[in-house]
């Protein structure tokens, strides 16, 4: 940590992986080991353009595993602003009718910013702002598992389109961008055994 402390700013972690990963549970239990007061969380899923004009049915035409349905260059302002040691109003978004909320949510600056997204180690806009980039390689089948259970218990989904959603979209573009994208992380986890022992090299690294 001796080197993020000399920086005497805030640092930026990027945690990213496929849909279903464990991703977001890694973002997530850092946070609450850390602190809030020590940390802001920041998720890639809310810089999803509008998509409402254009979503015809579940499982639909729109790919939203596809780097251009995400506005990166808006979350790349936005953690430039957080670096700055600045807060700043995120948008958020619905993704039961795929559009941006009115509401936008109010991130504070922290010593520590978590970045839990799919694609972010793809854009090298945002990549080049991370201090620490962290790759969950997870089998596909525990991670379509995982996806199903959230899209139809969270997102109200159907289960068939969940599934034509994974087979059309998120499996190709996981091959064609998120995979590739673990060349640029610093730390790739590729067993669930790991996972305790990731978090805990992390909470020492950061604490």
């Amino acid at each position: 940590m001796t080197g993020f402390i000399k920086q005497n700013k805030p640092i930026i972690i990027g945690v990213a992986g496929g849909s279903g990963s464990g991703k977001t549970y890694f973002a997530q239990d850092l946070v609450k080991i850390l602190g809030t007061d020590r940390t802001a969380l920041v998720l890639q899923d809310n810089f999803y353009f509008d998509q409402s004009s254009r979503f015809d049915y579940d499982g639909g035409s729109v790919n939203f595993d596809h780097p251009d349905s995400i506005e990166f260059s808006l979350l790349a302002k936005h953690l430039r602003v957080l670096k700055a040691g600045n807060p700043t109003e995120i948008p958020t978004y619905d993704f039961a009718t795929h559009s941006r909320k009115i509401e936008t949510l109010l991130i504070q600056p922290a010593p520590i910013i978590i970045v839990d997204g799919i694609l972010i180690l793809h854009i090298p806009e945002v990549r080049a702002l991370f201090d620490e980039t962290i790759f969950f390689d997870t089998h596909e089948n525990l991670r379509f598992g995982r996806r199903l259970d959230r899209d139809v218990r969270e997102r109200g989904r159907t289960p068939e389109g969940v599934k034509e959603q994974f087979l059309r979209q998120v499996k190709p573009m996981h091959d064609q961008y998120v995979e590739p994208s673990k060349a640029y992380a610093k730390r790739v986890v590729c067993d669930e055994q790991e996972y305790d022992s990731v978090l805990e090299y992390y909470i020492n690294l950061l604490k």
